[in-house]
């Protein structure tokens, strides 16, 4: 079994920003303020989190359900 990446480079698609964060391990984020430009990023259309949409690893949830061969959004 893959251990779970609990770190993930979030790239600002407005302005290219990219900072390393620490991903919740329990639950997806919708939401987050790029620091350097204040876009408000949410998810793609598809994706549950931002860190699905623009992070470099899928969230702690995906990873898991991925791991465990289930397809679909965390919940």
């Amino acid at each position: 079994m893959t251990a779970i990446q609990t770190e993930s480079l979030l790239t600002c698609p407005a302005c290219g920003h990219a900072e390393i964060l620490v991903m919740p391990t329990d639950a997806c984020q919708w939401f987050y303020e790029c620091p350097a430009c204040k876009t408000l990023l949410k998810p793609k259309p598809g994706d549950c989190c931002v860190f699905c949409s623009y992070g470099s690893v899928p969230c702690p949830p995906i990873q898991a359900a991925r791991a465990a061969g289930k397809s679909g959004c965390c919940g």
